[in-house]
This record gives structure tokens, sequence and C-alpha cells, in this order.
């Protein structure tokens, strides 16, 4: 969200009708561009220089709903204090939907029996029915009447409009009856009403229909705010995963006076830890995270080794290794010993609020099919109202009863669900990227999930995506009479005092098995290699070139293994020390363990991979061998990765590009769904359309399976929705529908769609 933006939280919605009339209200403020989404109950506000939000909330309540500022994220808790979402019991307006629906469901289930059971009718039992139902119409569907009249106040009509006039016009037409006894007078029954005549045939009332439709739309708005608080679920997570306190560390004064608040001790004895809230936490300082504890923020490991769990930011379940200088993330737990670590973010600046902030700004975007369906919406409720008006009058005019006319009337304003078009696709926005972001992939918009349902050829960067981007020992291969640890561990303990990218991998490997003398005289050669003394022995690790400065040659056979593996694209280095040539040390950029098997997922989901690379053709060529890539396009320069994304989208082809470094970022904007590692850099981040949070390649397969996924969601929920509303009007109309029945229909259309969407919770 940009620096003019604002996001409301919006009260008092019951329909996808009163979204769109708060959209269109806010969107008719000079400069403000507002999009309301019904499933997340927010709005996003695109505002001028130096709008005041007052005014936003200001326009907001005069059309009778509510509008505040979110709360700053210090002063969010959940409830509990365990980190969990909040309980169901916690949302005020749950809870007054469940008492409603509870009490009515309660006074309501014997009124439609009595009308249905003749052998439960007693004398007047019309009476007892009207004090039970009465309670129903009145109390239990107030939230509709009163949304209703604030909208009539302003000469708009949404699904609660349709609702009191139903519910009324059954309770209305029912009192007339009792009071007046019309409904007894010859001709004014009609089949299609449940309702039933008096054992002394003197009255004909619709109090069941009032009851029975109000206890089924209670019972279809509960069960829809209660899913789309699960469908919610994951973002509320996410937000709530960061740690509440922190023990940072403080100079010791002496006097115990700051102690009090003080750990067990500090990292040394000139300070002591001091817990402090989150809030307080600036970067620069220091804190300590003990075996268990959740990460306080991003920051640098000054002291202490540890596994950290970071499955909850990214999917992986594999603890990650970290020590002195290692970055860690906010939220991520420390699996094993005391670490100290130094703020580099704080805030909203944190991995983690830049990831909620990814995903929220993905949940409140419309799809351009939803914008369709928020049209319809706009216009569907005085539709159906002059719809049922016809009916009315047609039956009427046709010579039926006006039981008939009432009946069809009324199962027309019940049955109708502009909700259901309202739901479809944010819901399963909701719930989809929600789920891509505990697997660690962060979808930007709805927009994405059309690109990724054409998309037919993915572009893989090679370095960092397809492969480690880290050099690392491959193979040694020592003279007859060498032991090869032993030319690793000296070349080892030479290149551990240079700082150049393949004598760190060299000093890595050596590290790894086992412990490495120290240099003595070390000595670097530009261009050549290095030397120094170890355990007595003058060690030269570098170009076969130094080596034969001194007369130091390889013997055939490691000549021919090292030519052999620089023919393939890898890095070799030759070691020797007392006079001789002592073998050679192979080092390349190491393909990931399951980029082999993401190239393959990839496959399967119809896509043609493309290796692109700045490496030279036989670096390229083993790479992709190894990972089953076909098609390789290598020694681009940077600027050239857009060339070559833009020349296959001429051929017609819909383009993916991978990738994590700044040069790709062009390359990512250009294609027609760029997907970033988030290993990688910013620039490339920002210039995507989805984050693999990870790093793993696989998740690439999974972003693409998910978004197709989401997206099939949202077409059949619209096609539920436009087919119900479609069929359904009619049928009514024609008086083929029992206004409860309708009712009753109405209310599972929108809990279906809400239904459909959380299958996506599901998704592996």
């Amino acid at each position: 969200m940009n620096a003019n933006s604002v996001e409301l939280e919006i009260g008092g919605m019951t329909c996808a009708s009163c979204a769109n009339r708060i959209e269109k209200t806010l969107n008719r403020i000079d400069g403000v561009t507002a999009t309301v989404n019904y499933a997340t109950e927010k709005a996003k506000v695109d505002l001028p220089d130096g709008f005041d939000p007052a005014m936003l909330i200001a326009q907001v309540e005069d059309i009778g709903y509510s509008a505040v500022l979110p709360a700053p994220p210090a002063a969010e808790a959940p409830s509990d204090g365990s980190g969990a979402p909040a309980a169901e019991s916690d949302d005020p307006e749950l809870r007054s939907l469940r008492t409603r629906l509870v009490v009515s469901t309660v006074l309501a289930v014997p009124v439609i029996a009595m009308a249905m059971i003749p052998a439960l009718q007693f004398p007047h039992w019309q009476w007892a029915s009207l004090a039970l139902a009465a309670p129903v119409i009145v109390w239990g569907a107030w939230p509709f009447h009163r949304a209703a009249w604030l909208n009539l106040r302003h000469g708009a009509a949404t699904m609660d409009t349709l609702i009191s006039m139903g519910t009324l016009a059954a309770f209305g037409w029912s009192l007339y009856a009792l009071f007046f006894g019309t409904a007894g007078m010859p001709g004014m029954r009609h089949e299609f009403s449940f309702a039933l005549q008096a054992g002394d045939g003197s009255s004909n009332i619709y109090l069941e229909v009032g009851a029975g439709v109000t206890v089924f739309i209670l019972a279809g708005r509960y069960f829809e705010k209660r899913s789309k608080r699960r469908a919610g679920a994951a973002l509320r997570a996410l937000l709530e995963l960061g740690a509440k306190d922190v023990a940072v560390l403080r100079p010791s004064t002496g006097s115990g006076a700051e102690g009090a608040g003080a750990g067990a001790g500090g990292a040394d004895s000139g300070t002591q830890e001091v817990r402090i809230p989150i809030a307080q936490l600036a970067v620069g300082d220091e804190f300590v995270v003990r075996p268990g504890e959740k990460i306080a923020t991003d920051g640098v490991v000054v002291s202490g080794t540890s596994a950290v769990d970071a499955s909850m930011l990214t999917g992986e379940s594999v603890p990650v290794e970290v020590g002195a200088g290692d970055t860690v993330a906010g939220a991520t737990v420390n699996a094993g010993g005391r670490l100290v670590v130094r703020a580099a973010r704080v805030g909203s600046d944190t991995q983690l609020a830049q990831m909620a902030r990814l995903v929220e700004d993905a949940q409140t975007g419309k799809a351009e099919v939803q914008r369709l369906a928020d049209r319809i919406s706009g216009v569907f409720v005085p539709i159906v109202i002059a719809i049922a008006v016809v009916a009315l009058g047609a039956w009427l005019g046709a010579g039926f009863p006006a039981t008939a006319a009432f009946t069809a009337a009324v199962a027309v304003l019940v049955i109708a669900c502009p909700c259901a078009l309202g739901l479809a696709t944010p819901t399963a926005l909701l719930v989809g990227t929600g789920r891509g972001a505990q697997l660690g992939i962060l979808i930007k918009g709805p927009e994405v999930l059309e690109s990724t349902r054409k998309v037919d050829t993915i572009v893989l960067d090679k370095t960092g995506t397809v492969t480690s981007g880290r050099m690392e020992v491959t193979g040694v291969v020592a003279e007859d009479g060498t032991d090869p640890a032993q030319l690793l561990r000296l070349a080892g303990a030479v290149e551990g005092a240079s700082e150049h990218p393949i004598a760190q991998a060299v000093a890595r490997a050596a590290a790894g098995a086992g412990p490495v003398p120290p240099v003595e005289s070390f000595e670097n050669i530009p261009g050549r290699g290095v030397q120094g003394i170890v355990d007595g022995r003058a060690v030269l690790v570098g170009r076969e070139a130094l080596l034969a400065d001194w007369a130091q040659h390889l013997s055939p056979r490691v000549a021919a293994a090292k030519a052999e593996a620089e023919a393939g694209g890898k890095t070799v280095i030759a070691v020797g020390w007392d006079g001789s040539a002592r073998g050679v040390v192979v080092i390349a950029d190491t393909v990931k363990p399951t980029s082999a098997e993401a190239v393959t997922a990839l496959k399967r989901l119809g896509l043609t991979p493309i290796l692109l690379t700045g490496d030279n053709e036989a670096v390229a060529r083993r790479i992709a061998a190894e990972v089953g890539i076909d098609v390789v396009s290598a020694e681009v320069l940077p600027e050239g990765k857009v060339d070559v994304v833009t020349r296959l989208q001429e051929e017609g082809r819909v383009v993916a590009m991978v990738g994590d470094g700044v040069n790709d970022a062009p390359a990512l904007a250009k294609a027609d769904l760029g997907m970033a590692m988030g290993t990688g850099t910013d620039v490339a981040i920002e210039a995507s359309d989805i984050t693999l949070v990870r790093g793993d390649l696989r998740t690439a397969a999974d972003a693409i399976r998910l978004s197709r996924r989401t997206l099939g969601t949202i077409k059949t929920n619209l096609f539920w929705a436009f087919a119900y509303n479609v069929a359904a009007v009619p049928i009514a109309a024609l008086g083929l529908l029992n206004p409860m029945l309708a009712g009753a229909a109405m209310a599972f259309s929108s809990v279906f769609v809400v239904g459909n969407s959380l299958r996506l919770r599901r998704f592996r």
C-alpha cells in the first residue's frame, strides 16, 4: 500500500450490494479511488495528498455503515495471549447472530410444525403461532429490518431490503387474516402455500413463512460469517506470529535498579537483559533469544549457534543452522542454543510485515471477473423487486387467487441472492492467498491468477534459482600416494585466509571434513593463486601455471581429470607442496537438490522450461542436463534477459520468468508472470507477481498449481451464483416454490460459495 493509501475496516455490510454502494460513495469523492471487499470487510482507498481520512469515515457513516482505521500493529494482540487467532466468541457480531439464531429456531420450530401437521393444531392454535412467531419476525429479523430502513432513507436497496419486505409482507398478511378473517374467504387458499387452514376454516396465515425464512436467513448469515472468519484465518495467524516482547541487552548500571526486569544474565558482565514490549525495540539493539523462543525481529546473529525453525514463514520444515554473521527473520523459532541478535529491521519493515502486507493487498484487490459481478449486484435488488411486483400483478391479472399471487411474490423476494455473487471471488482469494502464505508463496494480486492459467513457457534463471548460487567443492582428484583428505585439508588451510569466493568454497569444504590447521606466511599472488606454510609445509594453491613456476606438474591422469571437469564448466585449482604437484580440487555452482524434481513438476503442468544464464554454453548444458531441461539460452548479458522474454512473447508464447537477482528484475517485470525467489534481492521481489519465500524452485510449480486451483474455484463459485439466481427467480415467480423453501435455498447459496472456497485450505 503506498504512502497515500489507507485501509478502512467497514462494519454493517450484509451483502455484496452494500459493498458496491460504499465503493460508489467513496469513488464519488474527487481524487479518491476505493475498492471495497465484502469478504474481508475492508476498503482500500487511494487518497490525494493532504486528504483527511476522517472525511472517508464520515461519508461511510452518512450512508448507514461504520468505518474505522485499523489499530496500529503494536496494539494488536491475540485475545488469549497465545498468538493464536482470536476465538469466534470474541466477535460480537458473530455472537449476536448466534444468539438470535438459537432463540429464533426454538420459537420458530413449533410454529412451522403446527402449520404443517394438522394433528398438532388445537383450537385457536393460530394465536399461539402469532405469540411465538412475532418475536422471531420482529426481534430475530431486526438486523435485516434496520439495514433495510437505513438504506431506504438513502434511496438504496440491498439484500436486507428483499428479506425485510418478504418477512414483513408474510407477517402483515397473517395479522390481517387473523384480525379481519379475510384469509378465510372462499378461494383464498392456494396449493403452493404451506399455510394450513384452521380447524374452523376461519383463517389462512403465513406466520410459518415469516418465521421460517428468518431462521434460514439467520442460519445462512451465521455460517457465512463463521466461514469467512475461517477463510481469513491464515492471514490473521500470519499477522499474529511475531513475538510480543523481547529481552534486550542494556549496559549494566550496577545498582540493580534496571535489573528488576532483567533476565538470568547478560551477554557479558557489562550488560544485563531487560524485557521490553516489541514496539520499543529499535534498529541496532541487541537482544537475547533462548531455545524455544521466537526471534523478535529481523537481524544478524552476533554470537551463538543454533538451528532456526522458519516453517511458519517459508513452509520449509527443516531447521536452518545459523551462527555469527548469519541473518535471521523475525517470528522464526530458535530451536537450539542461545543466540544474541542485532536488530536490523523492525515494525513494518520486517519480512513478516512485508509478507502480511503482500497477502493483504492481494486479498483486497479485485479480479476483472469480480468487477462484473459487482456491477450486477449493484442493480440486482431493484430488478428483483420489479420482478416480484410483476409476478404479483401477473398472477392477479390471470385471475388466480390473491394467496397464490402473494406466495409467488414473497418467494421471489426471499430467494434472490446477490451475496453469492459478491462472495464468489473474494472468499476464494482470501483462502487461496492465505494458504499460499502458509506454504511460502506470496501472490500479489487477483489478476495474477489469470496469468497462471495461460502460461505455457517458463524461463528459469540459472544462478540462485536452479543452482545454489554459491560455489561448492564437488570433487578432489589426488596424485598417486597422496591422501585426498590431506590435500583438501592443506588447501583449505591456505584458502581460508583469502576472501575470494572460490577460496571460501575450498575453506568451507575443508572445515566440514575436520579441524583445519593455521596458516603462516600467507601470500596472495594476484591472478594466479595463494601460498603459505601449513604444518611446516610450503603449500601452493591456484592455477596450474602457479605450480609450473615451481617446476611442479600434474600427472597425465590428474591433468585429464582436470580437463574433463573444465570442459563441463567447472572450476579447477591445483595443489602442491614439498616440491611436488599433489592433485586438484574441483569447484562448481551446485544444482539445488530439489531443482530436478521442480522441473519435472513444471513439465507436468504443461510448461516448457528454458534455462537462462550468462555462463558459457558448456556450463549451461551441464546444469540443464542435470535437471532435465532441453532448451538452453546461454551467454546472455543481463540486459539481454528482457530480449529473450520479448522474443518468446513475439513467438506467441505466454511466458513466466523465475529469477532472484537485480539483473533479473527487468525480465521479471516484462514476463506475463514474474516469480522471484524470496532469497533474492528486494528489487527482483518488487518486480515480480509471485514471491517464493523459501527459495525452493518446487514452490514455483506449487504457486502455479495453487493459482490455477484458486482461479478454478472462483469460476465454479461464479457459475453457481449466476446459475442459481438465473434459475431460482423465474421458478419462484412461476409459483413453483414455497417462500420458506426459497429462504432456505437463498441461505444455502451463500454458504455453498464460501464452503467451496474453504476447500482450498486443504491444498498441498
